[in-house]
């Protein structure tokens, strides 16, 4: 029988430990600087100001609403690009993959040219429906879902590739319909890439800054998130833009340790 070698144990190669250490610090000295400049004898005065309360619930509404629209349009993309061959599905990986790599400055404008007032389709919407989403809370959500959506798409993709797909060939053998399959067995399968994809989908959301003050503005009350509010503060009163700044480091670490450790760590 075979036996796999042992990694030997000893002091670390430095040329190894060095860079490691030095992207470590890289990562964490910026935090560690806002922890140490955070006012934190104004904090809960600062926290519980109007504009912070509305603009965190702003934030997390149309993150929230953003990674609902991506979990109903990404899982069926995510599913006909693992599951079906059709010519272009190449290309439609690749361009489902743009907003990952487009400066999201170009994202807002690529929204305004399609769903502005004089867009492709929003002055359509404008004209029939009265519908116009720019400088609204639903641009928000759009612009938000048209970043983040690659990430939910990605992560339930490679989830897919990855199910044994005998346990659905055998539901189907049973008299199972297609969308029987699809919700009884496919689904609970790939629920963990699901919700993966989903926390990174919010956290990006949530993150969400060039796109939405290109194609939403930065009105108070209605298009101005916390990452806009950062800015904003950035400008007046530093020290509201580190408050501001952690909460949205905060709420991000909550999530992604509480829902990642729950449904991605692997034994």
């Amino acid at each position: 029988m075979r036996t796999v070698p042992r990694q030997r144990s000893g002091r670390p190669p430095w040329m190894l430990v060095l860079p490691a250490l030095l992207g470590l610090a890289f990562l964490v000295l910026p935090l560690a600087g806002m922890l140490i400049r955070a006012p934190w004898t104004t904090l809960p005065q600062r926290l519980t100001e109007p504009h912070v309360l509305e603009a965190l619930r702003l934030s997390l509404v149309c993150a929230t609403v953003a990674t609902v629209v991506c979990l109903l349009l990404g899982v069926p993309l995510a599913w006909l690009l693992a599951r079906v061959d059709f010519p272009g599905r190449r290309v439609a990986r690749a361009l489902v993959t743009v907003p990952l790599v487009l400066p999201p400055v170009v994202g807002g404008v690529a929204l305004l040219l399609v769903l502005g007032r004089r867009g492709l389709i929003g002055q359509w919407l404008a004209d029939t429906f009265g519908v116009t989403l720019p400088f609204t809370t639903t641009g928000v959500i759009v612009a938000e879902a048209f970043v983040a959506m690659p990430f939910l798409v990605i992560s339930v993709e490679g989830a897919l590739r990855g199910a044994d797909q005998r346990f659905e060939e055998a539901a189907a053998t049973l008299g199972a319909s297609r969308w029987t399959v699809f919700h009884r067995v496919t689904l609970p399968m790939i629920m963990p890439g699901v919700v993966a994809g989903a926390v990174l989908c919010w956290a990006r959301a949530l993150g969400e800054f060039g796109a939405t003050i290109t194609f939403a503005g930065n009105f108070p009350g209605t298009t101005r998130t916390m990452p806009l509010a950062v800015y904003l503060a950035l400008e007046t009163e530093p020290e509201a833009a580190i408050v501001l700044s952690l909460v949205l480091l905060a709420v991000s670490l909550i999530i992604l340790a509480s829902l990642r450790d729950r449904w991605v760590t692997s034994p």
